[in-house]
């Protein structure tokens, strides 16, 4: 009927067709079987192939801004990501401008991509035989391998798969491999830059004899290494022992070695990426937030890549963008530098002619962490070091250390810039290009002093105003930076000369105090501070300068003589301690576990968001406030770099505080943040518990509430008989197991073995699921004679002990 409809109308024939036509290759492309690309198929323009399950796609993208376009699989958009992550790209080195008429197709049993004038650019390049030329097929699955599979054979094993060819991501089911016939590794390579998928600086790759993964710059220096495989873990990445997620298996035949990993839980959405920076990160997906989350990355700290800003670039870990030129010298490649693609470098502002007169050179100061590898060494006097590199046409800096001359004649890379203890060098540049060249002439000394008599004068003005008006201050207070100066007598003034006292601890006293805008707040009168005025003064700076919702807030500072004090926004509803231990209000369950979270993203702020690693050494529900929504704010941070290392003393001969300490305080080692984990754990246990972790009991014994965790957890009895019983039994059971499974990680007595704090937080958002810990060495406890608790260890603690008095 509808043929001879067009027949009998040939004008509306020659309309429709075309119409038609597109209607059913439209039908052909949504067919059921849109996850395939035979033979007599191809891709190109907007149209994808989505994997079975739509879990991944395939198709053409571009990366960020850029114009250019490229093959390549990401997650679908069903998983609602707001762009495109991408898993694997084909055509990385060869990108192509038009999509519409390229082309995605199987020619001679291989999937090849053909440019918009129809050049091949990108081909699995593999035999093939007569059989397979026509009845290949090109498969996206739900693991995101792309694979090529005969359909004219009874096999379903692929010739070719992308998996065997990564680029920046490792995805569960895919291995990493070392071939053992040809010597060559399977790489990971990072992308050039964000909107840049090329072949970037930065690798991953097996090493065999070890068995362990080692990450490389430009393909030959190491600047990171997992450690051996323990037939467990790797053992320098220990976080991959904290959180029940990941399996990974380690497999050798003849012909190759290799490493692969899967996920416990299929729902949970992971993936192993080397950054565009050098960072090897393990993510995980978080529908809450509906970013990725990261589990752990390699090197910890970015700075610790080898050669991540390039020639004369610095690195700040802390400030964005990381990297930086040194004074004197600009990137080489403005665009390259903001699309974080650093690996250009820097180079000087201005040329260094040898022999020119109009550009006489100079040195510029640095003072960087650690000296990169020089070339030589020279000899003399530091006059006679600067005299030599500046006579010496191909030296581009020195140093003068320990009474030798170290000279660099190429490129700077690895500066880490260091205001404090570092090394100084001295980087040749052209004198014109730096600060103090600039000379003053006539006309700016002119418009220096009239600018000077101005300020003079506007001073004055508000002298007299000042001095007109109501004395607000009875001391010398005044701003110095973000923070207020207080003088001590105004201090005394507000807090009603120190008569409402709201607690004390190791550090000192604080009491409650209104300042002159009737504002609220805490003011800590300091003990034990031996620093003078102007190291004290430097040192509040730094921590007036963190700012986090889970940390208080520093208002300012007092600082005469040896009057040292702090002033802190108040806290409406006091410290934790006060609620869990004396009944002041029982919080639920709820609020318990938002605290809980709270006060685990302020230690990863300190620990790892600051520019230096922030350790609070006195974790403790004392230290918790809580404000008018009963949000947890970390106090007393950084006050352990304020006391000095021998705090250690203060704090053993507190009540309340050593229920608390790790065991390396006891033991005299160096502390790391680990210990502010171990802290933290112990104070998880008496959330839940809503009492001290120690409790004397009518028998003069003492019940040791970790020890009942951990009977619960490995006999899989009633969690909730553990819990406050002001709560009845009114919680979540999943979140309280998860709470005392963490806690049970985090007082590990090896440092190694308890978990960042990251990981922790991200334990209790629900990215990561924890596993089962082992049981603390320190769980076997009895009363002695004199009443006290004593945990004893076992030989792999080297014979110790600890004795805790049961008043802590």
């Amino acid at each position: 009927m509808l043929v001879m409809f067009f027949t009998k109308n040939n004008s509306l024939l020659a309309r429709f067709l075309p119409l038609l036509c597109f209607c059913f290759s439209l039908t052909i492309n949504l067919s059921s079987e849109a996850n395939i690309i035979s033979s007599s198929q191809s891709l190109s323009g907007d149209h994808t192939i989505i994997s079975q399950g739509g879990k991944f796609e395939l198709g053409f993208f571009k990366a960020g801004n850029s114009s250019k376009y490229y093959i390549g699989i990401w997650y679908y958009k069903k998983l609602h990501f707001n762009l495109h992550t991408i898993v694997w790209v084909a055509n990385r080195e060869t990108p192509i401008s038009d999509r519409f008429r390229s082309e995605l197709k199987i020619i001679d049993g291989n999937l090849v991509l053909l440019n918009e004038s129809k050049f091949q650019i990108w081909s699995t390049n593999v035999t093939t035989t007569t059989t397979t030329l026509n009845s290949a097929t090109a498969v996206i699955l739900d693991n995101g391998n792309l694979v090529l599979r005969d359909t004219g054979s009874n096999s379903i094993e692929p010739f070719w798969q992308s998996f065997d060819h990564p680029t920046h991501t490792w995805l569960p089911g895919a291995k990493l491999a070392y071939d053992n016939k040809e010597n060559k590794s399977r790489l990971l390579t990072s992308w050039k830059s964000y909107e840049d998928p090329a072949v970037g600086l930065f690798s991953l790759e097996l090493h065999s004899p070890t068995k362990e993964y080692v990450s490389k710059w430009n393909g030959s220096q190491q600047y990171w290494t997992s450690g051996s495989w323990n037939g467990k873990i790797f053992d320098l990445v220990p976080e991959m022992s904290y959180a029940y997620i990941y399996n990974f298996s380690y497999h050798m035949n003849e012909n190759e070695s290799s490493f692969t990993y899967s996920l416990y839980n299929p729902a949970i959405i992971s993936r192993l990426v080397l950054d565009v920076s050098g960072q090897l990160q393990q993510q995980v997906w978080s529908e809450s937030t509906a970013e990725w989350a990261m589990f752990w990355s390699k090197p910890k700290e970015v700075c610790d890549i080898y050669g991540l800003c390039g020639a004369f670039g610095t690195c700040r870990q802390t400030e964005f963008p990381l990297c930086n030129c040194l004074t004197a010298f600009e990137p080489r490649s403005e665009s390259d530098w903001n699309q974080s693609d650093f690996s250009g470098g820097c180079v000087r502002k201005t040329d260094l002619q040898c022999g020119r007169i109009a550009e006489k050179p100079d040195f510029l100061m640095i003072t960087v962490k650690k000296l990169p590898p020089h070339n030589s060494v020279a000899f003399g006097s530091a006059g006679e070091c600067g005299t030599t590199c500046l006579n010496n046409c191909s030296c581009n800096a020195y140093a003068f250390v320990d009474n030798q001359c170290l000279v660099w004649h190429g490129d700077l890379l690895n500066l880490l810039e260091d205001n404090g203890r570092g090394k100084t060098m001295y980087v040749k540049v052209a004198s014109k290009d730096l600060p103090h060249h600039k000379k003053s002439n006539l006309v700016t000394m002119g418009a220096v002093v009239v600018c000077m008599a101005g300020v003079v004068l506007v001073w004055g003005v508000s002298l007299i105003l000042m001095y007109r008006r109501k004395r607000i201050w009875v001391g010398k207070t005044t701003m110095e930076g973000s923070l207020v100066a207080f003088a001590y007598k105004d201090l005394q003034i507000a807090t009603k000369n120190f008569s409402n006292k709201l607690g004390g601890g190791g550090f000192g006293s604080v009491f409650k105090g209104v300042l002159h805008d009737s504002s609220t707040v805490a003011v800590k009168k300091l003990e034990g501070i031996s620093q003078g005025e102007k190291q004290f003064r430097s040192e509040v700076s730094t921590i007036g300068n963190i700012q986090h919702v889970n940390l208080v807030r520093l208002r300012g500072f007092c600082a005469e003589g040896k009057k040292k004090l702090l002033v802190y926004d108040y806290m409406e509803n006091g410290s934790l301690n006060t609620h869990i231990h004396y009944g002041k209000q029982a919080l639920n369950w709820k609020t318990r576990y938002q605290i809980a979270l709270g006060i685990a993203r302020g230690l990863v702020y300190l620990h790892e968001k600051c520019r230096d690693c922030i350790i609070h050494c006195d974790i403790k529900p004392e230290n918790i406030l809580l404000d008018a929504e009963f949000c947890p704010k970390i106090a007393d941070f950084g006050l352990a770099k304020l006391v000095g290392r021998d705090f250690s003393r203060v704090l053993t001969t507190i009540r309340g505080t050593r229920g608390y300490l790790a065991p390396e305080w006891l033991s005299g080692v160096a502390v790391t943040a680990k210990a502010d984990v171990y802290s933290y754990g112990m104070m998880l246990f008496e959330l839940v518990y809503g009492k001290r972790n120690v409790v004397p009991c009518e028998d003069s014994k003492s019940t040791f509430f970790p020890s009942l965790v951990a009977d619960v957890l490995v006999g899989g009895g009633d969690i909730l008989r553990l819990l406050d019983n002001r709560l009845n039994r009114e919680a979540s059971v999943e979140e309280v197991t998860k709470v005392c499974k963490i806690a049970c990680w985090c007082i590990q007595y090896e440092e190694e073995s308890r978990p960042s704090m990251s990981m922790v937080e991200q334990i209790l958002e629900g990215v990561l699921d924890v596993n089962m810990p082992p049981i603390p060495q320190c769980f076997t406890s009895f009363v002695d004679k004199e009443n006290r608790v004593v945990f004893f260890m076992d030989s792999s603690s080297n014979g110790s002990s600890q004795v805790h008095n049961n008043s802590s």
